[in-house]
């Protein structure tokens, strides 16, 4: 995919595009393919303004194309989204961002559909952000470092994953609670301590303002498993990742109040972290994308604030291994988690209409 478009800009493109005079409802044209509520994709074109659908084999390509004034130089500069969707595949990609959707996208009559779900709960509150209702004027900060005390996580030659988590999260609490960028920042621990995923939920549902949970991890897997992922709570009807529907996707969780709050945080993180791991030298990553995924994590199902968790790394594999035991590579994780805080706040701001 072209990559013309910075990862970082993206919500700051979209406030600019979309957030300044919200776009008239389109008629959506429908239809229900395998069970499923499904919307062709021809309708995306008039309702979000992109300038062209190109379609090139099975692969799909949805662009615009944005000039704004550069806010150091004065002069213009082009910006804008791009989005490639792939007939019988669950991957999009946005501006070099993956997304997981939870159904594939099919074709039918000789047209491409998208679920329902994935363009309500992911596609528009990513690219309608200022639209999320609630989501905005948050001053709390929830980090969750993941595993600790007789709970290691997962483990190798150069250290455990509790101890990475809670490093990372005092670094990103060293930032985030600096004057020039003011947050509260609340731990659920902030040392070597073992906590119930209850009483991690229990501790971040005691702040009654409006506040965003991340919970950070390290992930674990065979040795050639690598990258980053990021995960938001499973809207209902949608299966946990990697397994198929039960009885229990479709009982109501606390967290799923704020399912568009939840990927929109979610697009951020992500986006901000495969940005800065890179080498400066080269513009190559330090890591591969796994993508935006849904689960329906203990830890995600309770919280009642935007929330997601972070796999910062693979603990497994002898690369990344290297790089998460780096001070480096952890302070440039909790930079980047910083940074998307404070766009995911300002793409929030303002709330303007419902889902389509």
């Amino acid at each position: 995919m072209p990559n013309r478009f910075s990862i970082p800009l993206l919500f700051a493109v979209l406030l600019g595009w979309l957030g300044a005079s919200p776009l008239a409802r389109a008629q959506w044209e429908t239809k229900e393919i395998n069970g499923r509520d499904y919307i062709c994709v021809d309708g995306m074109k008039k309702f979000y303004g992109f300038d062209s659908i190109k379609r090139s084999g099975n692969q799909l390509l949805l662009d615009k194309v944005v000039v704004t004034k550069n806010a150091r130089t004065g002069q213009p500069e082009k910006q804008g989204v791009l989005m490639k969707l792939v007939v019988g595949s669950q991957d999009c990609l946005m501006n070099g961002v993956k997304f997981v959707f939870s159904y594939k996208v099919e074709e039918n009559g000789g047209r491409v559909w998208m679920s329902r779900i994935d363009l309500t709960k992911l596609v528009d509150p990513v690219l309608r952000p200022n639209y999320i209702p609630g989501a905005g004027n948050f001053k709390t900060v929830i980090i969750d470092a993941g595993h600790g005390g007789k709970d290691p996580g997962a483990t190798n030659g150069l250290g455990t994953e509790a101890d990475y988590n809670l490093d990372v999260a005092n670094r990103l609490k060293k930032m985030l609670s600096d004057p020039k960028i003011g947050y509260k920042v609340l731990m659920t621990r902030e040392s070597d301590r073992y906590l119930t995923l209850q009483e991690r939920v229990q501790i971040a549902n005691r702040v009654n303002e409006n506040a965003i949970f991340i919970s950070i991890h390290h992930n674990s897997g065979g040795s050639s498993a690598r990258g980053l992922e990021t995960f938001t709570l499973s809207p209902l009807g949608v299966a946990h990742y990697g397994r198929g529907l039960n009885a229990s996707d479709f009982q109501m969780r606390t967290g799923n109040s704020h399912d568009s709050g939840n990927v929109a945080l979610a697009t951020a993180v992500h986006g901000s972290m495969l940005t800065l791991l890179k080498d400066p030298k080269t513009d190559k990553s330090y890591t591969l994308d796994r993508g935006i995924k849904r689960a329906r994590f203990s830890v995600l199902t309770g919280v009642k604030h935007p929330a997601i968790l972070v796999e910062c790394g693979f603990m497994t594999h002898p690369y990344e291994a290297r790089l998460i035991q780096n001070e480096a590579y952890r302070n440039t994780v909790a930079k980047a988690i910083a940074s998307a805080v404070v766009k995911y706040s300002k793409a929030v701001s303002k709330s303007a209409a419902p889902n389509p």
